[in-house]
């Protein structure tokens, strides 16, 4: 075997080296030619021009869903909404024993009571009550619950009992658990709520979106019609964005602040939770909602998505995580 010729006359062994050298240059040729066709058929996609839109103003997470918000100056963008160390948004949910989820519509003055992060815990007050502290990684042997978001099944991890008698004698009424959503948990779909959404948007305890940005220009030109003036806080947005004009933020598809791209998927259609006074706890059932009705309700061709809500602020999902500031610029990505 070892004399065995080629055709050309070239031993076999020193033959095969040549022809897989050939080859192998070939197979390279076409990865660089293949390479550099799908790069620029990317940048072609990508080339987006950015045109500043605002200025974060203001960022706020809510890590208990209904209870009140806490004002940061920076947030970590996840896929799934936003993070403030190790405070989640809307990642602890108050429930009835059944598992549904119980929120400020049902108990306004869920919106008086303060959350905080100390120590690995997370803390919560409220008026005449004692503070009380729970765990936010929670120990395994606490019960996962099955619950009811917005008619969507997902799970908690029950906080245990002694936050959930504070609750209930807060509130006067229950009895009522809180539940925490953990990262193994099968999170709801967004699309599943509004079909605007894409099939990779997912949430654990939020409405909708991971995230929902207001203008101030927004809220002032709200305010402007109002007797009695309202606050953001009524509204509970987490990003609120300066120098851009009122309700700009309706048209804004694809935006850049700081290192985050977001996608804007529908406008955030207005309930009664809007008019609790974020400062006493107390249901109007009336202001600034039906003021908001008069003008803010959308165009008849999108009456199947709002029905008869009126519009005021804009859900987005997330296309690229990061972190966002206060004092970022706010980019509308526009394709060229």
């Amino acid at each position: 075997m070892s004399g065995a010729r080629g055709p050309l006359g070239l031993s076999l062994r020193a033959a095969r080296p040549r022809w897989l050298w050939g080859a192998a240059a070939l197979l390279a040729l076409g990865a660089v030619l293949g390479a550099w066709r799908w790069r620029r058929a990317a940048g072609r996609r990508r080339r987006r021009r950015l045109e500043r839109v605002g200025t974060v103003l203001k960022l706020f997470v809510y890590p208990v869903k209904s209870c009140r918000g806490l004002a940061v100056r920076q947030l970590q963008v996840t896929l799934m909404g936003l993070q403030s160390g190790e405070l989640r948004d809307r990642f602890w949910l108050v429930t009835k024993e059944d598992g549904h989820m119980v929120t400020a519509r049902q108990e306004p003055r869920l919106v008086l009571v303060s959350v905080g992060c100390e120590d690995g815990h997370l803390t919560l007050e409220a008026p005449e009550m004692k503070k009380v502290c729970v765990p936010v990684k929670l120990p395994r042997k606490n019960p996962v619950r099955n619950c009811r978001v917005f008619g969507l099944d997902i799970q908690g991890r029950d906080c245990g009992d002694e936050v959930a008698q504070w609750i209930s004698t807060f509130l006067n009424s229950g009895p009522y658990r809180l539940v925490h959503f953990e990262s193994s948990m099968v999170p709801r779909k967004s699309k599943d709520i509004i079909n605007l959404f894409r099939t990779t948007d997912e949430i654990a305890y939020p409405d909708c979106s991971p995230v929902m940005i207001i203008s101030e220009a927004s809220l002032e030109d709200l305010n402007a019609r109002l007797e009695k003036k309202v606050k953001i806080e009524n509204f509970r947005p987490n990003i609120l964005v300066a120098d851009c004009s009122a309700f700009e933020e309706d048209t804004w598809e694809d935006i850049l602040i700081g290192d985050v791209e977001m996608k804007g998927a529908v406008c955030c259609a207005r309930c009664i939770l809007t008019t609790v006074n974020p400062d006493t706890g107390v249901l109007d059932r009336k202001e600034p909602l039906e003021t908001l009705k008069s003008y803010r309700l959308c165009d008849p061709s999108e009456r199947h998505i709002y029905k008869s809500s009126p519009l005021f602020g804009r859900y987005f999902a997330i296309d690229k995580t990061g972190t966002i500031r206060i004092g970022d610029p706010v980019y509308k990505m526009v394709q060229e």
